[in-house]
């Protein structure tokens, strides 16, 4: 009980009671991706950052797991709380093909495992309830199911799941433990040596053991029963026809018009010569979706569920991400600038910036600041490829969001 007690002062009661209480009969699913369950878990492990390699904290796993092949569709790991953003970040993970990430992480094990899952089986946490999910889903023909108040045995192959890679994470440098007799005089802070991506790569492998180990329940490796049962699929494994513009649907999103000097969102402003057209029909709103690890670029939605890629207008303007924008707005307010502007948003981040970078050396706060600030904008820079400016005599209908969300092409793969 003390074991149990300690991670929920440390990591609140949701966490102690995934990691303790009884797993009894939970979910099942017939075939591969008729089901996957998501979840989040703060890892025993303490980060360092990439220059100084000193202490930043503790990461955020999003976890998913193939209910009727255990095998591990997809993971995140950021220094963030968890978000529509890193559910979304997973999902595009768990969907796409590997390789490329793969292969960009110098790993040379065989992945295999993608395409859209029927079910994605979630808690009933907020960020599994946002708009973008919601939408998202919808778009994909994904079936959102949640597990019913006061049942949380069927969520019991994620949790497992979380509890066996947390254990692994206990071996390596820099564990926090979850057992404060195996703690005992352990300095986490002072062993702590892996950085984000470090330790990315490392939990990438330990999946890639994991596919290749006998499952208890299963008699066969995860891997195997992927392959094995595929033969039970009624349909082939369905892909998302464009696989770039993936994450788009999964983003956040503001109704927002198109006025003649272009896309107002969060005090910026956007435009592209394709929304041209649209400003004739500037008394509709459009979807304008937009990535908080990286506001420099947004997304405007057309109709026929096309993206136009809009950057800021003000090319000259540095990416920011959306906590440094919350940030600079909460701290113009506090010295009351009731109207704020661009101009003024991006000066304040900018002061911001210096005084983090002044006392990067000095705390742990402004280094987790700082990688944080990296990371987020690396993991969120827009496509390079643009969607041609539409002519200026193509008339855009305005979308109707009333009605039902009509499914996006699907590439089905065999």
């Amino acid at each position: 009980m003390e074991r149990e007690h300690l991670i929920e002062a440390r990591d609140g009661a949701k966490a102690a009671a995934d990691r303790f209480r009884p797993v009894r009969a939970s979910y099942e699913a017939e075939y591969p991706l008729q089901v996957v369950q998501m979840d989040h878990t703060l890892v025993d492990i303490i980060i360092v950052d990439e220059y100084f390699r000193k202490p930043l904290g503790r990461p955020t796993l999003t976890l998913q797991i193939d209910v009727a092949t255990r095998v591990i569709p997809g993971f995140y790991i950021s220094l963030e709380k968890p978000s529509a953003t890193s559910v979304g970040m997973a999902i595009r993970h768990a969907v796409l093909p590997k390789d490329a990430w793969l292969a960009d992480r110098d790993l040379a094990f065989a992945w295999p495992v993608f395409g859209l899952p029927d079910i994605l089986h979630l808690d009933n946490a907020s960020e599994f309830h946002s708009r973008a999910l919601t939408r998202g889903c919808q778009q994909f023909g994904i079936d959102l199911h949640y597990r019913p108040p006061r049942t949380p045995h069927f969520g019991g192959h994620i949790e497992r799941l979380i509890g066996t890679t947390i254990g692994e994470v206990h071996l390596l440098p820099g564990t926090t433990f979850s057992n404060i007799q195996n703690k005992g005089d352990y300095d986490a802070e002072g062993e702590a040596c892996m950085t984000l991506k470090e330790f990315e790569r490392w939990f990438a492998l330990q999946v890639g053991i994991y596919h290749g180990t006998i499952h208890r329940a299963l008699g066969v490796p995860p891997m195997t029963a992927w392959r094995d049962d595929q033969t039970k699929r009624t349909e082939p494994l369905r892909l998302p026809a464009d696989q770039q513009r993936f994450l788009f649907d999964f983003l956040p999103f503001e109704m927002r018009r198109v006025r003649r000097d272009g896309i107002k969102l969060f005090h910026l402003v956007y435009w592209h010569g394709a929304l041209t057209t649209l400003v004739a029909n500037s008394v509709h709103k459009f979807p304008i979706k937009y990535n908080p690890l990286n506001l420099s670029t947004v997304y405007l939605e057309l109709p026929g569920g096309e993206h136009v890629i809009v950057p800021l207008r003000d090319k000259r303007r540095p990416a920011i991400t959306k906590f440094e924008h919350d940030y600079a707005l909460r701290a113009l307010r506090e010295r009351g600038r009731g109207a704020v502007d661009e101009q003024m948003l991006f000066e304040m981040v900018s002061t911001q910036r210096s005084i983090v970078l002044a006392a990067v050396t000095k705390t742990r706060g402004a280094r987790r600041t700082t990688q944080r600030l990296v990371d987020a904008l690396i993991r969120g820079e827009p496509p390079t490829v643009h969607l041609e400016a539409r002519e200026a005599n193509e008339q855009l209908a305005a979308p109707n969001l009333d009605g039902p969300v009509v499914p996006l092409a699907i590439e089905e793969r065999s």
